[in-house]
């Protein structure tokens, strides 16, 4: 059997697209030799995805559940075709091919977490187990598979699985940061949960404390608490999808020189325009949310004459996982933070 490192023999409906566009894949067994099964544990949802369908379901657990399960039966993967998005998994290795480039370095039994979404992840669910809707967390029974081009990370011995599956679904986050951000610089980052703490996180270890560090969220409790564990400089109280607003808001701040770098980590769509025009002309503008509409930004930053460089967060850098690990392990009131809401 020929290798097939993307999946593309997995696809069930529109053969020749990856499985990500796919609007189904076959997650059924035998494995083939280029494939790791994973008996998985929890899904980790995107943020984004987990709010459109907690939402949809009026808030009901049961039905956020029937929900899931409905979307993995129909589609063999997690991906809510709302938002596009899917999430990440945790679990133990089954099985390894012979020919899975992890041969060697993973066994059978050790826990996982992969690094590629749920949404080209060739998945079954047996049993739900339970939900935590404060984490977007579902507790599951069922497998799924890894091609040979999906990552993934073993999880430590020395933090708590929970913390480490709730910071690694967000990985990609800090480490772009890591590229980006200098000492000197004014950094903005809207959203103020998990990913946007370790963003501010790591912005402050790239700055070595040297610059402007500012969150912005809508809710004051998550601006209180990233204020506590002393992520941010400024915080400020807005709601992104009023673009306006947040551009007067950061301009105060900066004593009307705006941002050199804004991350974008809202879990709402609607956010663009914050975004770009808390951004300085020159300025570096990422975009993590999955709620992100790219054409509105493109579109939206010709529209405001602003000239900035825009990324679009892809959550994979080399060396991601271990950095948002190191974070952990080296910041303890972080480490905190994570605990106090994903233990």
């Amino acid at each position: 059997m020929s290798t097939d490192p993307y999946g593309l023999g997995r696809v069930v409906e529109e053969p020749g697209v990856l499985p990500q566009r796919a609007a189904r894949l076959d997650p059924s067994q035998p494995m083939r030799p280029d494939e790791m099964l994973i008996d998985v544990e929890s899904l980790n949802v995107d943020a984004a995805s987990f709010k459109q369908i907690r939402e949809s379901c009026g808030g009901d657990p049961a039905a956020v559940v029937g929900r899931i399960q409905e979307i993995v039966g129909s589609r063999g993967k997690m991906q809510n075709p709302v938002t596009g998005s899917g999430g990440m998994l945790l679990g133990r290795v089954r099985e390894i091919g012979s020919e899975h480039p992890a041969r060697g370095k993973v066994k059978a039994g050790d826990r996982i977490a992969t690094l590629v979404s749920l949404t080209l992840t060739p998945l079954v669910i047996d049993e739900v187990r339970g939900v935590r809707m404060e984490v977007d967390r579902v507790d599951v029974r069922g497998r799924a598979i890894l091609f040979a081009s999906g990552i993934w990370a073993r999880v430590p011995d020395d933090l708590p699985e929970t913390l480490v599956l709730a910071a690694l679904d967000v990985c990609g986050a800090p480490a772009l940061v890591a590229r980006h951000a200098r000492p000197g610089m004014s950094i903005a980052v809207l959203g103020a949960g998990k990913s946007g703490a370790l963003c501010l996180a790591q912005a402050r270890r790239s700055t070595g404390g040297k610059g402007q560090l500012l969150a912005l969220d809508v809710s004051e409790k998550a601006l209180s608490a990233l204020a506590e564990l002393g992520a941010s400089d400024v915080s400020l109280r807005v709601d992104a999808t009023r673009a306006v607003d947040v551009l007067e808001a950061v301009r105060k701040a900066t004593g009307g020189a705006l941002c050199d770098l804004v991350i974008n980590c809202a879990s709402v769509p609607g956010t663009e325009m914050a975004t770009i025009l808390s951004t300085r002309d020159g300025g570096t503008a990422i975009f993590f949310s999955m709620a992100t509409s790219f054409t509105a930004a493109a579109l939206g930053a010709e529209g405001v004459g602003k000239d900035l460089t825009m990324l679009i967060g892809n959550g994979y850098v080399p060396g991601h996982a271990e950095l948002t690990l190191d974070l952990l392990r080296s910041d303890t009131r972080l480490r905190e933070f994570f605990a106090a809401r994903y233990l």
